[in-house]
């Protein structure tokens, strides 16, 4: 039995002005013919019901109940990017999840909002929602219920704008939902449902006399990804005026009048370390407000720890893990804070790798690399982010052997062939990449008040030059995993010819180190405001430098004399955590996790011990204004990149079904390091002196040096 998918709005009848509404959370939200829907449904059965498998969507988000529990919260993600957003996504996907309700009785209830606000947010410009339920009784025998026009509909007119609710406006009276046409045709999304946890700290039952002001402030343990969630119970109405921050930085407002016995949840996702509520009674008895969030994620089904003998290490690894835990929601977030689409892909290939070793459920990345290449596939293999599509290829080969999943190089072979040709007529008569449509993004640094996110030539070119030839390798192996022996020598030639431009132009012999591009001019068509016109300065900086080991691009012991000038500070500039992943990674590949891992790591204490709440997205502002977030997993590298140099982690072949490990303390004297896998977890305990003690499944093949 096939799910029937049908949807349903407010009837335009009844609420003309409440159907359509803009594509994205890029535009101004003061423009968003915004609106709150409420659907309704009841089935009744004499059979039991022990099982119902659920597809359901809507536009923009939706929250769904079963029999007054709350169920869902989604859609999933979209994806999208910074561009190409003035025509429909190309995607948009439902969740799929089994119930088992027990019960003869089925009441649906879902409140759906219409207007994206957040920039992750997309929509195909009309209202929506969809659920259907393919049951399964007692007896064995199956049906199917879907929304359709015997559902009731209504506008709840509380939800006034984003983050503005009146619970003094009256509900509108239930009505028959109307059928809509289908432009969303969702792909099932194969990842679980968020779950959603209420948290009131102490203090958040307030209790206010006959016309008492009052200003109130929670503090939570640990920054959450949250949605505001406030009940009153009074005979009058409540103001308050919610200030949402992580830590003092300027807050995001939510604006309530909650009435009588009312009970309020927000749909923006918030970035919550603390809450500052100025309310008011006003009515002639006393009340209360009791003020709280609903903390959200992608389900922890697992968890890896870790334990050393350095405690300020140890909660570095855990400030990080948490940090990935909040980012972890229908797709991965650069932060819960900025809310950013599924463009920043460098986040969220350091995000993926952390995985293994905090909760073990690749499917997240999965669905990211999947809903990337359909973004691809419709863009001709243009992304915003010139260096991120090339990560893109990176991610989508350590996923795969992270995963085993091969089915996803196949799913992703048409962006790839898109994304390479795209870059091959980027090429210059030099050998080298010259006519991007940009450089970024390199580093959140400034270099001469000029901003690394958007570099002219002279500062971007060598980078965005060594990650293609950093994807050209990974592509080699993706495209022989795929039978396809032709275009993996296409890469490797391609990527031998890069890497010779590479070395001839960009590299400075007497200085010993790469500088980061080309003084000569942009052409004229391609400057714009996210290309400069180049400067005439030659630059020399770390980044170029920490890529160039990274990749390989010339030989080992130059890549180590490299690094060694970079940990001595002997190159110029400074990097942020997420170039400090790449300077992990070229540590480990040359065999210097012993000399420098740890030294490396240090620079993670100072600022988790000045904030243990979430992780600073940053080690130093890139101008003097610039406000970190600490809500950012692009900086948890050493979440990743410290167990598996403790465990000296080869993986053998796809899926981890064959490791060798090469264990050391590198100076700790004891660590426990956890490493998820798909058949289980391989556990490795080290104490100094003593040979390293592994257990792991007996599906793991482990070779130990």
């Amino acid at each position: 039995m096939t799910h029937t998918e049908n949807w349903i709005w407010l009837p335009e009848s009844r609420y003309p002005q409440y159907q359509t509404t803009a594509l994205t959370g890029f535009e101004e939200s003061e423009s968003l013919p915004y609106t709150v829907a409420e659907f309704q449904k009841e089935y009744r059965f004499e059979k039991t019901i022990t099982a119902a498998k659920l597809r359901v969507s809507g536009d923009t988000l939706f929250r769904l109940y079963l029999n007054g529990d709350f169920v869902l919260s989604g859609p999933p993600a979209a994806g999208g990017d910074f561009i190409g957003n003035e025509v429909p996504q190309p995607q948009f996907y439902a969740y799929e999840t089994e119930l088992y309700p027990d019960t003869h009785t089925l009441s649906f209830f879902a409140r759906v909002q219409m207007g994206p606000v957040q920039i992750c947010d997309f929509s195909m410009g009309h209202g929506g929602f969809m659920l259907s339920a393919i049951l399964t009784f007692a007896d064995g025998t199956t049906s199917e219920i879907h929304t359709d026009e015997s559902w009731d509909a209504r506008r709840n007119a509380a939800y006034q704008a984003p983050r503005l609710y009146d619970g003094c406006q009256p509900n509108d009276t239930f009505g028959p939902a109307q059928s809509v046409s289908n432009r969303w045709h969702p792909f099932p999304a194969d990842i679980p449902p968020r779950v959603e946890e209420a948290i009131y700290p102490e203090g958040s039952t307030i209790t206010l006399a006959p016309g008492e002001k009052r200003e109130v402030r929670l503090e939570f343990d640990q920054i959450h990804g949250a949605f505001i969630q406030m009940e009153s119970r009074s005979l009058g109405t409540i103001p308050l005026k919610v200030e949402v921050r992580e830590l003092d930085e300027a807050p995001i407002i939510e604006d309530c009048i909650l009435s009588g016995n009312d009970r309020y949840t927000g749909f923006f996702l918030h970035s919550v370390g603390n809450l500052t509520a100025l309310m008011e009674n006003h009515s002639e008895s006393e009340s209360s407000v009791t003020l709280g969030i609903l903390s959200t994620h992608y389900p922890v089904d697992a968890l890896c720890d870790f334990v050393s003998s350095d405690p300020e290490l140890d909660l570095v690894m855990q400030v990080c893990r948490h940090t990935l835990k909040i980012c972890r929601q229908t797709h991965h977030l650069d932060s819960t804070r900025h809310c950013e689409p599924l463009a920043c892909t460098g986040d969220y290939y350091i995000e993926s790798l952390m995985t293994p070793f905090a909760f073990g459920d690749l499917r997240l990345a999965k669905l990211d690399l999947l809903r990337t290449a359909r973004m691809l596939a419709a863009r001709d293999g243009r992304m915003f982010h010139t260096t991120y599509s090339q990560i893109w290829v990176r991610m989508l080969w350590d996923v795969y052997m992270l995963t085993g999943d091969k089915t996803l190089l196949f799913d992703c072979r048409e962006a790839l062939d898109l994304l390479l040709s795209r870059f091959a007529g980027y090429m210059g008569d030099n050998g080298l990449i010259e006519t991007p449509p940009d450089y970024m993004f390199v580093d959140w640094i400034y270099v001469d008040e000029t901003s690394m996110h958007h570099p002219p030539k002279a500062l971007g070119q060598t980078c965005l030059n060594l990650f293609h030839y950093d994807a050209l390798g990974a592509a080699a192996k993706i495209y022989a995993e795929l039978d396809s022996p032709d275009m993996a020598k296409h890469c490797l030639e391609t990527q031998k010819a890069l890497g010779n431009a590479i070395n001839t132009l960009l590299y400075d012999g007497e200085k010993g180190m790469y500088f980061e591009g080309l003084n000569t001019p942009t052409p004229e068509h391609l400057l714009g405001g996210w290309m400069p016109q180049n400067t005439k300065k030659r630059y020399y900086l770390k980044q170029s430098n920490i890529l160039a080991a990274w990749v390989g691009v010339t030989d080992d012991e130059t890549s180590r004399e490299l690094v060694r000038k970079i940990m001595a500070n002997k190159i110029p500039g400074d990097f942020q955590p997420y170039f400090a992943h790449f300077l992990f990674s070229a540590i480990h590949r040359l065999g210097l996790r012993e000399e420098y891992t740890l030294p490396l790591a240090e620079r993670w204490k100072a600022p988790v011990l000045d904030c243990t709440k979430g992780l600073a997205e940053g080690f130093v502002a890139p101008e003097p204004t610039y406000k970190f977030d600490h809500s950012h997993a692009w900086g948890g590298t050493p979440l990743y990149s410290v167990p598996k140099a403790i465990l000296g982690l080869e993986i053998n072949q796809p899926g981890m079904g064959e490791l060798t490990l090469s264990p050391s303390l590198l100076g700790l004297s004891h660590a426990r390091v956890e490493l998820m896998t798909p058949y289980g977890k391989v556990t490795c305990q080290l104490t100094e002196g003593q040979p390293p003690k592994v257990t792991h499944p007996e599906e793991v093949t482990i070779h130990l040096k």
